[in-house]
């Protein structure tokens, strides 16, 4: 199984506009025949180090995340991304 980590700092940090794109990340859920797991968390602490949003989601494969990666729904995922964050985002993809 892959494990594939994104933290999210966006540009509006307010409830709000975190909630709005977290709302956009759960909306995958179901909709991508390879995302065989999804879970959004958001930060409680609040510090200038932290980032506001995390999306954790889990594969079969590597080919499956390839696949994700350009999947329709997944470009309309990142497209919305593109133009709340302040500046990019920061990932891992591990074996688990």
């Amino acid at each position: 199984m892959i494990t594939h980590v994104v933290l999210f700092k966006l540009k509006d940090r307010s409830p709000e506009a975190i909630q709005e794109t977290a709302n956009v990340l759960r909306n995958m859920e179901g909709k991508i025949d390879v995302l065989r797991h999804i879970e959004v968390g958001l930060d409680v602490l609040h510090l200038d180090r932290s980032y506001d949003i995390a999306l954790i989601t889990k594969f079969d494969s590597l080919d499956d995340l390839k696949a994700y990666d350009v999947h329709p729904v997944h470009e309309a995922v990142k497209a919305h991304m593109k133009k709340v964050l302040d500046g990019t985002s920061v990932c891992v993809d591990f074996e688990s």
